[in-house]
């Protein structure tokens, strides 16, 4: 699968290649299952928030997590939160509602997002994430997420966002 650009020369300039997996548009982690249960690696969500301070922040967190928005907030170090526009999704981080990814850090030029990784998915044998659509999965170990992120001078936020997951 060829991947976007300017994906595909940033992971070429860092000798990254992941492997990858097609399959149908996903749009939610329900649909996400289908494909996703047979990889190695943990599933993992994307947040897009703001603040009601205007500030943008995108959380990762495993998939079958759900968080309580307002326990959220103080465990990231913010003010009352809620979900962003899917208009400020694309003006910002340049992709489309359903295929979040903490890769779309990439096209963030202005650095108006703050980015949160839940701390366990740096334990994780790899994560699976969206390669800027959501009709293919990379299987990315982290530390070449970090690798990447260092490459494009984003430097996550690495939090245990247990605290603001809901009891299911």
């Amino acid at each position: 699968m060829p991947l976007p650009e300017p994906l595909a020369t940033a992971f070429a300039a860092i000798a990254l290649a992941p492997p990858a997996v097609e399959h149908p548009p996903l749009r939610t982690v329900t649909d996400a299952h289908e494909y996703w249960d047979a990889l190695p690696g943990m599933a993992v969500k994307n947040l897009f928030i703001k603040d009601s301070g205007k500030q943008l922040w995108l959380v990762v967190l495993p998939a079958d997590n759900s968080v309580d928005t307002k326990l959220l907030a103080g465990v990231i170090g913010s003010k009352r939160v809620s979900f962003g526009s899917a208009h400020e999704l694309v003006r910002v981080l340049g992709v489309q509602p359903g295929a979040v990814t903490p890769l779309a850090m990439i096209n963030d030029t202005g650095r108006e997002v703050r980015l949160v990784l839940h701390a366990a998915m740096l334990e994780a044998p790899a994560v699976l994430v969206h390669p800027l659509v959501n009709t293919a999965t990379l299987i990315l170990p982290p530390a070449d997420l970090l690798r990447f992120l260092a490459h494009i001078g984003v430097e996550p936020e690495v939090v245990d966002l247990t605290p603001a997951f809901r009891a299911e």
